[in-house]
């Protein structure tokens, strides 16, 4: 791949951030500029950087659930033990072809290896859609530390909406995925509200559990010195759950139970990673967890991963079931927070663990 022409003073904090944001090149044009050191906004504190897992639990994962057979009591069981203890699990054998999932990833590489031109249009500040968002790290803004990471971030209204402004590049593919994601989201949303002892999904749950989705195509780049920076800080899904793709790569770390190590989530060729988001920890009162989890960033590979976003309506009021708290005969852990709230509270700061869930806490 041709390098990017222009070069850019790495030691110039206010070039780096002209070039990577206000000109839309992202992180993929530092790298393709031939970058050989890290800039210095990319360098995290100490407790942040990947040396700061020290507590890798070795040869131990989350589980993974075989999806072959969804009527069988035994699948039921281990998905409500992985999101009461875990809050992750893999699937395999979920009905999705291995041939979408891998046609998603090629369009990914094909989405980030079009040229600057063809990108910028797609940039948060010029894009003809408030629903389509090309950025870089999470929010540099209000980031102490940029992470090594640029995003294309798409909600979903509706296919015509979708095939009139999402890039020609990636749309079709990512359309087709959504689609056959339903074989995962349907069947999960019915044995995760059995678990909590609701046995009908009326409109309103259906609504808080699937009333939007959001779907994002993440680039993290070769980086030149991977152990002083992250590809994604530590934090939990705001999501009712999250389906996550991966590639080959690797990276993902998420929380072990004793809320101190890392524990990493091999990629499994054909798997897809579920994790369960603040959303649905509400709704449960704290039954089902969401997990703090990160991602590190890589010396000798592109890495990318495509999160589909399973959430509420964002005008839905979150807030434990009724039905949970009849049954347990708990108090609510949680107040009630109008949904697209607590999406906006965090996406206005960086990345910070579990924090965002304080806003709902009582």
């Amino acid at each position: 791949m041709a390098q990017t022409e222009k070069v850019v003073d790495i030691d110039n904090p206010q070039a780096i951030n002209s070039f990577i944001i206000g000109e839309g090149h992202g992180i993929k044009g530092l790298v393709d500029m031939g970058l050989d050191s890290l800039p210095k906004q990319y360098i995290q504190p100490e407790s942040e950087r990947t040396a700061s897992i020290n507590k890798v639990v070795p040869g131990e994962s989350i589980p993974v659930i075989d999806l072959s057979k969804w009527e069988d009591p035994k699948v039921a069981r281990s998905i409500c033990e992985a999101v009461e203890k875990w809050g992750f699990f893999q699937v395999i054998n979920h009905g999705v072809p291995i041939e979408v999932l891998d046609s998603v990833k090629e369009a990914t590489f094909r989405f980030f290896g079009l040229s600057h031109e063809e990108k910028k249009m797609f940039f948060k500040e010029h894009s003809p859609s408030n629903h389509v968002r090309l950025s870089t790290s999470f929010f540099p803004k209000a980031e102490s530390a940029m992470e090594w990471k640029d995003y294309l971030s798409l909600f979903y209204v509706s296919d015509e909406e979708a095939l009139q402004w999402w890039p020609a590049a990636c749309r079709d593919q990512l359309l087709d995925y959504m689609k056959k994601c339903e074989s995962i989201i349907q069947p999960l949303c019915k044995v995760i509200m059995d678990g909590l002892g609701i046995k009908e999904i009326d409109a309103k749950k259906q609504s808080l559990l699937t009333g939007s989705k959001r779907i994002n195509l993440n680039y993290y780049p070769r980086c030149p010195k991977p152990e002083l920076t992250v590809g994604v800080g530590r934090h939990s899904d705001v999501s009712t759950f999250t389906i996550l793709l991966q590639d080959d790569v690797g990276g993902l770390y998420v929380r072990g139970l004793d809320g101190e190590s890392w524990i990493h989530v091999p990629p499994i060729h054909g798997a897809i990673v579920i994790n369960i988001g603040d959303a649905l920890q509400i709704m449960s009162n704290g039954r089902y967890k969401s997990i703090e989890h990160r991602v590190t960033a890589n010396g000798t590979h592109d890495r990318i991963s495509i999160p589909l976003f399973i959430n509420p309506n964002p005008s839905d009021m979150v807030s434990p079931l009724a039905e949970v708290l009849e049954k347990t005969g708990e108090e609510p852990k949680y107040k009630t927070v109008l949904y697209s709230d607590y999406v906006l509270h965090f996406y206005r700061k960086a990345h910070q663990g579990k924090d965002t869930l304080e806003l709902a806490r009582k």
